[in-house]
């Protein structure tokens, strides 16, 4: 394993009787790395992380953090690494100061330094004015950014994000971001993160894409982006079968058509559309390109759609926090 990588994953499995949820997984992340974990619901996403910050043991494998091994030196990565759970960890009951100051007691940082680090965390994601309060009256965003704030509070090299803005309106979810890429820039720390947002894995400087437990692909996203092929036009015409036709004779293209569209793939489509606009005789009423996404790369690797995962995730939060509501009443 080299020392300049800040994550090293080597073979590292996690069985459940006969399930590998993690099935011989290898990888690395470098310091200051955005670097994204990206899968459908069971893909072995959250049981990585988990075995990363120590949560849980492998079956067998080895990895490494900021140096020091996951199983024999968990003391140590623990110092050095933050996380932001999937779900709400925050003591409701208590304020944004006391949440901190048990957190800064867990974490042994010396009591003269504790009221400078809980200042200091606090002004950099926005409560310090409401550090008094109680945290059951924040928000759903204002909470998630106390738990970043608590995740940051001990300085961790590796902060680990698992579906950090899940339930919050894109509004609160872009000024999350806006401080997490500052946080990277500004820090130097390393953000590894699971998300099922698109636009969240395109912040990423590499993505891994993991199903069934094993990743199936790593690269930047412009690469993996670049292994779907071409860019996809869709068209209609006065005449769309016609129109078919002559894309395969003419240009040998094989379109689909669906829902009054003809669509295909093509390599530098932008290029392309004048030549189909000038040559196509039938008579074009609508074109559009549309370049490869990371949800094309997602279906091209899994099958579906991240987006359809999305869904679902969303769909469960507000189930989720709907049935907590009613048990407060």
């Amino acid at each position: 394993m080299s020392k300049s990588h800040i994550i090293e994953v080597e073979h590292l499995v996690k069985k459940y009787a006969n399930l590998a949820a993690v099935n011989d997984v290898t990888f690395s992340v470098e310091p200051g790395e955005i670097f994204g974990l990206l899968g459908p619901n069971g893909a072995g996403k959250t049981t990585t992380i988990n075995i990363l910050c120590t949560l849980s043991k492998p079956t067998s494998g080895k990895a490494l953090i900021n140096g020091f091994d996951i199983v024999r030196q968990q003391g140590q990565v623990r110092q050095c690494i933050g996380l932001v759970f999937q779900d709400p960890s925050l003591d409701e009951r208590l304020t944004a100061l006391e949440n901190l100051d048990f957190h800064s007691r867990v974490y042994n940082i010396p009591a003269s330094l504790r009221a400078e680090r809980t200042e200091q965390v606090l002004k950099m994601v926005e409560p310090w004015e409401r550090r008094r309060d109680v945290v059951k009256t924040f928000s759903g965003g204002m909470k998630r950014r106390l738990e970043l704030a608590r995740g940051l509070l001990h300085h961790p090299r590796v902060l680990f994000l698992d579906e950090p803005t899940l339930g919050l309106d894109p509004q609160t979810r872009n000024r999350l971001w806006e401080f997490i890429l500052g946080l990277q820039k500004t820090e130097g720390t390393t953000i590894f993160l699971t998300t099922h947002y698109m636009d969240e894995a395109e912040y990423a400087d590499r993505i891994a894409v993991m199903d069934y437990g094993q990743l199936i692909a790593l690269d930047s996203p412009e690469v993996l982006k670049g292994m779907v092929g071409g860019d996809m036009i869709s068209l209609s015409t006065t005449d769309d079968q016609k129109a078919q036709t002559e894309l395969k004779e003419r240009y040998n293209i094989q379109p689909e058509y669906d829902d009054g569209q003809i669509s295909f793939e093509i390599a530098d489509g932008s290029r392309f559309i004048p030549t189909l606009i000038k040559g196509l005789k039938t008579e074009i009423l609508s074109i559009s390109l549309r370049r490869p996404t990371l949800d094309d790369v997602f279906l091209k690797l899994t099958g579906h759609r991240l987006r359809d995962e999305a869904v679902r995730s969303e769909f469960k939060e507000i189930v989720r926090q709907m049935g907590r509501h009613q048990r407060r009443r």
